[in-house]
């Protein structure tokens, strides 16, 4: 299954982008960043099979298992892709977060776009280990 983090804004150089190749760079799983500009550019058609994540503060608190699960759920029920969803500055209105299949939240509070594309880089790397039963990952 493809993990396609789609974010609005560019990243550029930094410490968040070394942060974020660092974890993409370590995925087994097929994945693609996809960067559009914060308003306007096209987003990649959503072929039959793609799964809609949208990170967004209102949505769901996953623990790093729980997350894992839903990917595994996806990937063994011939899910071909699950897109990742990083918005503006302003987030998502209620008609895109309808169409989403997941709204995830890394807590209620409120993450520069940056980090959050890092902290999802982090989490994919950290469920997908999961799935394939790394030791590094410790319940708490």
């Amino acid at each position: 299954m493809l993990l396609h983090i789609v974010a609005r804004g560019r990243i550029g150089r930094g410490p968040e982008a070394e942060l974020v190749d660092r974890y993409v760079k370590r995925l087994a799983w097929p994945v693609k960043l996809t960067e559009l500009p914060d308003t306007g550019g096209r987003m990649p058609a959503v072929e039959p099979g793609t799964r809609i994540v949208m990170l967004d503060e209102t949505g769901e608190v996953l623990p790093s298992r729980g997350f894992a699960e839903r990917l595994e759920k996806w990937r063994d029920g011939g899910v071909r892709e699950a897109r990742f969803l990083i918005g503006a500055a302003d987030g998502f209105d209620d008609a895109q977060r309808a169409g989403a299949d997941l709204l995830l939240s890394f807590g209620r509070a409120t993450w520069p776009h940056l980090l959050a594309r890092a902290m999802l880089a982090e989490q994919l790397w950290r469920a997908t280990s999961i799935l394939a039963n790394h030791p590094y990952h410790r319940e708490g």
